[in-house]
């Protein structure tokens, strides 16, 4: 497809393409139904949910959701409600399912947040129009989604889109990582190194107090199903304390040099104006250094349950 304005290029790998302006606006056009690769774009008042199809990605998101509720079993109902010391399970209780229940709020935002994902079908004549483009000029269009491709821009073959800023595809938030979710992955694997790391050392004091007196009186479960179960979430724990703390450095190290890592691997030259260090951190978490970094709870718009069943488009919403 050509015009005396510009020229349009097939191209797998990502451009510069689009200016801020246009990138934004595309960008509006993005919420919608995610359901197996098939978009349905809506307006901004009536936003729908983002959700990837994938059998593989269902099953990992299932397991994680599974593997950090049996951690918290054991924790609770193995090592401290049996406990004596009331204060000891009190303060160890109240921090542990506070960050397991943040680490699962990260995992859910990771989840079901568009990633930035391009528009479906964007490369008409009419869209190129749009965005008076200068004589000569040259964008790129993906073959596989028949989209304009902003800059940074990458497709996924799994969620068969072309998403901006794309990090990779992660299989156990069963979404992409990219330029509208990093945040949230980013405060996923903080959270469960956070919760792996308390757990063994629950796990080490437990032991070490049971070793001391009977281990009947330090459970409520036989001590031949204790160990088991001691044992299988200090294995998990040690795994998904070695994984998680890993992504969450190689994370913080991609925003603070604002390169991906698929722009890592490809060895790609920037043609950007690198947000470096706290610049980087502040496009991805939003504003200056704060508590609400933290908090994935944070611009969450919840609509009133009844407003749904009943089908009404308008409604009270609760922003955090």
């Amino acid at each position: 497809m050509q015009s005396s304005g510009h020229r349009l290029r097939d191209m797998e790998q990502h451009h510069p393409l689009l200016s801020p302006d246009g990138e934004a606006e595309a960008g509006s056009l993005a919420s919608g139904v995610m359901m197996g690769g098939h978009h349905t774009a809506s307006t901004a008042r009536n936003r729908a949910l983002w959700f990837i199809q994938d059998s593989c990605g269902m099953v990992c998101a299932g397991m994680t959701w599974f593997l950090v509720l049996y951690a918290e079993f054991v924790v609770n109902f193995v090592m401290l409600l049996p406990s004596k010391n009331f204060w000891y399970s009190l303060l160890n209780g109240a921090a542990f399912n506070s960050l397991a229940v943040l680490a699962l709020a990260s995992h859910l935002r990771a989840m079901l947040t568009d990633p930035g994902a391009v528009p479906k079908g964007n490369a008409t004549k009419e869209y190129m129009d749009s965005l008076q483009l200068k004589p000569g000029e040259v964008i790129y269009k993906c073959p596989k989604c028949c989209s304009i491709k902003p800059e940074r821009a990458h497709h996924c073959s799994i969620c068969k889109r072309c998403i901006r800023k794309m990090d990779h595809h992660c299989p156990w938030v069963n979404n992409c990582v990219g330029e509208r979710n990093q945040r949230f992955f980013v405060l996923f694997t903080m959270y469960i190194a956070l919760i792996s790391a308390h757990a063994l050392g629950l796990s080490g004091m437990h032991f070490f107090t049971c070793v001391k007196v009977q281990w009947n009186e330090c459970s409520d479960f036989s001590p031949g199903v204790s160990v088991l179960l001691l044992i299988f979430l200090c294995l998990e724990a040690v795994l998904f304390l070695t994984f998680t703390a890993v992504m969450f450095g190689t994370q913080l190290h991609s925003i603070c040099n604002d390169e991906t890592e698929i722009e890592r691997l490809k060895n790609e030259k920037p043609t950007w104006e690198r947000r470096v260090r706290w610049d980087g951190m502040k496009s991805v978490f939003g504003g200056p250094p704060s508590l609400l970094w933290c908090n994935p709870f944070t611009g969450l718009r919840v609509r009133h349950l009844l407003l749904w069943r009943h089908g009404r488009r308008g409604g009270v919403e609760f922003s955090v």
